[in-house]
């Protein structure tokens, strides 16, 4: 899947630079002059990250960043900023920045972080993918489903789970086969890493 890097840059001059740079390398580029501009434009839903001046106008990076944080939209920042500032680069990467570069800065430098950025990105976005389609098979289980899952991933054997909820034997073993084969577990070990998976998740 093609990466885009968005740049945010008041500056023309270094929005074209960094432009030139990023596309030499055949990276996808954006590149826009304030955060309006990226809020109108919206999250990509391909790996992406964000090389954003510290100081723009209106809303600086940092509020930003927090902006975006406390909308729960997760993408990896690279801030470049003309001030060297020790205080606000703290505060950024305590923010969750991947890096924060004082200009002028080596070209290999930004490469390389934008290269973390990406791949931080990228992860994340698989794991999201996964997630999604945990939660999918998940609805798709019936209440009485759900009721016995909840109890295998525990490893309560049939008869006990029968007793539980005032089946019989036979009708839990049917409903756990249902679970392990809509659920597409090919274990119980499996079924478990999926329970927990969606136990950090807002699924019941």
């Amino acid at each position: 899947m093609q990466s885009t890097v968005i740049v945010i840059d008041d500056d023309p001059g270094i929005r074209e630079s960094l432009e030139s740079l990023l596309r030499s390398v055949s990276l996808q580029v954006k590149t826009l002059a304030s955060v309006p501009e990226f809020v109108s434009l919206g999250r990509p839903e391909n790996p992406t990250c964000l090389v954003l001046d510290v100081r723009l106008p209106g809303q600086s990076g940092l509020d930003f960043q927090k902006a975006l944080s406390s909308a729960n939209i997760r993408i990896p920042i690279i801030f470049l900023t003309g001030h060297a500032d020790v205080p606000m680069s703290v505060e950024a990467m305590k923010g969750g920045a991947v890096e924060f570069l004082t200009k002028p800065f080596r070209e290999q430098t930004l490469l390389e972080a934008i290269q973390v950025a990406l791949a931080k990105d990228r992860a994340w976005l698989e794991r999201e993918h996964k997630l999604a389609d945990l939660r999918a098979r998940y609805r798709s289980l019936s209440a009485r489903e759900r009721e016995v899952m909840a109890r295998v991933v525990t490893g309560r054997l049939n008869k006990q789970i029968a007793a539980d909820i005032g089946l019989s034997e036979i009708t839990v073993k049917v409903h756990r086969g249902h679970v392990m084969r809509k659920m597409g577990a090919a274990s119980l070990p499996d079924l478990a890493r999926m329970a927990d998976a969606l136990s950090t998740t807002d699924e019941p």
